[in-house]
């Protein structure tokens, strides 16, 4: 396919790079002086677009992502999918798709999971919303840069999974890290807390495979002195989306909200930006009951 990809960051780039290492001509467009092996640069991102049967982006914010749409939806072809792969807020989701579909596009937004590491390896999950036409012409490049793409109904609804699942991830190693701690203070040893966890009732994704203890189970950031991985500003981000949904859907989420306001305390008034966000660890280990 010829393929028109805007956004090439930490995430972006890779994914871009996988997908001309499997023979797809593609060109890029960054507002940084980014170069992609195997990925044509273009002066701009109606440049990218235009003639692309996918145009795939990877933004920072539902913001930005509008205003590139606005520029790329107009130099494609009709016909042509717009595939947004950002984690943004619902609302633009809907209304960018809205406005593709009004130009005869495909509209798809199918925000990842699997951070950077899943961008290299092409082991992304997709959570996909949007029309099935569009998802049948995207499915071989959701083949090629993750492991599972799963559509999860209409516009909007990729991005509602993306926070749902963030949301459980932020409390789930909220409450892991916290019970480390607490492990340690109660002369607990890690590895005995982590044979019991993993193959209990406890057990989650944060412990089995992300484990915030360094030394304990599968290798992870904090192994690499909790190098990111998954930043925990971008996890406050994901947070703060869906307490915008929350909000605008009606929902209580008690939890979700107690995780947000943790997350923005670490990230913004303690040392948590630029960690990952399993970082949680060393923050409870310093502090008492409070």
């Amino acid at each position: 396919m010829k393929i028109g990809f805007i956004g090439l960051g930490n995430m972006g780039g890779p994914m871009a790079a996988n997908l001309a290492r499997a023979g797809h001509d593609v060109t890029g467009f960054d507002t940084a002086d980014v170069t992609i092996d195997g990925v044509a640069h273009a002066a701009s991102a109606a440049e990218a677009a235009t003639g692309a049967q996918v145009v795939v982006t990877m933004l920072p914010n539902g913001q930005i992502l509008r205003k590139v749409a606005a520029e790329v939806i107009p130099a494609m072809d009709k016909g042509a999918v717009l595939l947004d792969c950002s984690t943004v807020d619902v609302e633009s989701a809907r209304a960018v798709a809205r406005q593709a579909q009004d130009a005869g596009l495909s509209a798809l937004d199918a925000p990842v999971s699997g951070g950077v590491g899943g961008a290299q390896a092409g082991t992304l999950t997709f959570m996909v919303g949007g029309d099935e036409t569009g998802f049948n012409i995207t499915k071989e490049l959701f083949d090629i840069m993750g492991q599972k793409a799963v559509h999860c109904g209409p516009s909007g609804n990729g991005q509602a999974a993306k926070i749902c699942n963030n949301m459980i991830l932020g409390a789930t190693m909220i409450v892991t890290c916290e019970a480390f701690a607490l492990a340690d203070k109660l002369g607990l040893d890690r590895q005995a807390m982590f044979d019991v966890v993993s193959t209990s009732s406890g057990s989650s994704w944060s412990m089995t495979t992300y484990c915030p203890a360094p030394g304990v189970g599968p290798q992870s950031p904090a192994d690499n002195d909790y190098k990111p991985g998954f930043a925990a500003e971008l996890m406050l981000k994901d947070l703060r989306l869906a307490q915008e949904a929350a909000a605008a859907a009606d929902a209580d989420t008690p939890l979700g909200e107690a995780a947000m306001k943790l997350y923005a305390k670490f990230v913004e008034r303690e040392d948590g930006m630029g960690r990952d966000f399993s970082a949680m660890l060393p923050r409870f280990e310093k502090r008492g009951y409070s």
